[in-house]
């Protein structure tokens, strides 16, 4: 469900922090088309993070500029459309809970947007069944699970209808069984045409996307699709970064002579790779 136009355009970008004399962004440029799926790797302190905030306007860019649906982050009376068209879900879903029942925080975004009472009870039921948490709708956040809490978080931000969302390590304080889940809401999302930003350091979490982006030291260092991307071991590990556990096993048997297909990515993949010796 992509289409040609472009939803973020980030040109020439620099950043860095007024107490720091060291850039945290260099020279950046990027496209995101409306409808991708597109996941943003590095390691702690390569500035990932930072360009979420920079898309999100939270930050501006020390030179350069960014563009959201055509709309500069500079631009003061673009603020507000920028965060309802790019909603961003945060690592801890804690800090984006706000009311003790759980569909009154739902609605609470598009509520303070203004929008009429029938419409927002739609929203508010619409997003919670899209996220797997309808029959929680009445229940306490603070008693759910974190990959509960996460997942309202994520229908809090659907409630305001953003054509894209920014979402900054969301797994990062899950268990196995959270992390599942927030991934197959991520990929019910884009069947539905949302443009995802996903910033993540688990690689498994990267194979369905349509491209990914790593990040070192502030510059782009590969953009490709993850086959392409993943297949390149080595490169990854001097970045300081792993591959899924496929690939990586697949990349060993190779090593040591065993030739199996080298850009697998799932466990099936690679099972079915093995069955063909």
């Amino acid at each position: 469900m992509k289409n040609d136009s472009n939803i973020i355009e980030i040109k020439n970008l620099d950043f860095q922090y007024e107490d720091s004399s060291k850039k945290v962004l260099k020279n950046l440029n990027l496209t995101i088309k409306e409808g991708e799926f597109v996941c943003v790797l590095g390691h702690n302190g390569s500035g990932k993070s930072t360009l979420a905030k920079l898309i999100n306007a939270q930050y501006l860019p020390t030179n350069g500029d960014i563009l959201v649906g055509n709309m500069n982050t500079k631009d003061d009376e673009h603020l507000w459309d920028i965060r309802e068209m790019c909603g961003m879900v945060f690592q801890n879903p804690d800090n984006q809970l706000v009311a003790t029942i759980v569909e009154e925080d739902v609605a609470f975004g598009p509520e303070n947007l203004g929008v009429e009472r029938s419409e927002l009870r739609k929203r508010v039921d619409d997003c919670l069944e899209l996220v797997g948490m309808s029959e929680y709708k009445r229940h306490s956040p603070a008693l759910l699970s974190g990959g509960q809490k996460q997942r309202i978080a994520i229908a809090g931000i659907l409630a305001m209808n953003p054509k894209c969302l920014l979402m900054d390590e969301p797994t990062a304080m899950l268990d196995p069984s959270g992390r599942r889940d927030i991934i197959d809401t991520i990929l019910k999302l884009k069947d539905l045409g949302k443009t995802i930003v996903h910033i993540t350091h688990y690689m498994e979490e990267c194979v369905n996307a349509d491209r990914i982006i790593v990040i070192d030291e502030g510059e782009i260092v590969m953009d490709d699709k993850p086959r392409e991307v993943f297949s390149k071991v080595e490169k990854m590990k001097q970045l300081g970064l792993d591959v899924p556990e496929a690939t990586e096993i697949s990349y060993l048997l190779n090593k040591s002579g065993i030739k199996v297909r080298e850009d697998v990515l799932t466990v099936d993949e690679l099972v079915e790779s093995l069955m063909s010796l």
